[in-house]
């Protein structure tokens, strides 16, 4: 797109707006005192929170801390995830001791058997 023809886009939208404004600006002349005073009321409110916005985005501390309590939030849902593994796994090594028990009586017994039989034959 040319120049030119950025410009006359630009130019016919600043003449819409223009228009709009005046035709906002007929409609408001046709409004009550108390419909317009509900309108500054309005867009008071807007603007605060508009403000407000900017203010808490420009807050660089506020934002670092928020971020922060983010993390923190993270790592103890991690951390709870962690310990709900662990303690499943905990129950799951208790209820499986037989098995472990009869693994380490066998390597217990196969190690002293090879002792005794190397003892044997020197």
């Amino acid at each position: 797109m040319s120049a030119e023809e950025q410009a006359g886009e630009q130019h016919a939208a600043e003449q819409a707006k223009t228009t709009g404004e005046l035709e906002e600006s007929r409609e408001q002349e046709a409004q009550s005192p108390e419909e317009i005073q509900a309108d500054i009321q309005e867009t008071r409110e807007a603007l605060g929170e508009t403000v407000e916005a900017l203010a808490h985005k420009t807050d660089v501390k506020a934002q670092v801390d928020e971020k922060k309590e983010e993390v923190k939030a993270q790592v103890r849902d991690t951390q709870a995830q962690a310990q709900a593994k662990l303690g499943d796994l905990g129950e799951q090594a208790k209820q499986n001791q037989t098995p472990i028990t009869a693994g380490a009586g066998a390597v217990v017994a196969l190690l002293l058997l090879i002792f005794l039989l190397r003892r044997r034959s020197s």
